[in-house]
């Protein structure tokens, strides 16, 4: 599976919090991020548009934010990995937008080496 894919990275733990069960942190690598810039695009765009004008959710749109938040985490890993790091502790994301119909979503935190506490 390739690294944007959305697949699951089961060597390298991320946590929210700054530990990760059962490890302890012996070393920080530093900050580690992953960048991602979308644009829903013209016909995705007008029938969310469309769909907005109604209550409820926008699929569309909440579609397009799943899919960058996993391209985000997916940059993430690959950044923490290049830096040396065995997991990501901290983990946040964050989001703006950057231009018309532009978001930039990104998912960052600190790239840490864990041992196992036993």
């Amino acid at each position: 599976m390739s690294p944007t894919s959305g697949a699951v990275h089961p060597s390298l733990p991320i946590s929210t919090t700054f530990e990760v069960p059962g490890t302890r942190v012996v070393e920080s690598k530093g900050a580690c991020f992953g960048l991602v810039v979308r644009s829903i695009g013209v016909v995705k765009g007008f029938t969310g548009g469309w769909r907005s004008m109604f209550r409820g959710e926008v699929p569309q749109y909440t579609e397009l934010l799943e899919d960058s938040r996993r391209h985000a985490i997916d940059r993430m890993l690959d950044n923490a990995r290049l830096l040396g790091a065995n997991a990501i502790v901290g983990m946040r994301f964050d989001s703006s937008e950057v231009g018309s119909g532009l978001t930039e979503i990104i998912a960052y935190g600190t790239a840490v080496v864990v041992e196992s506490d036993g």
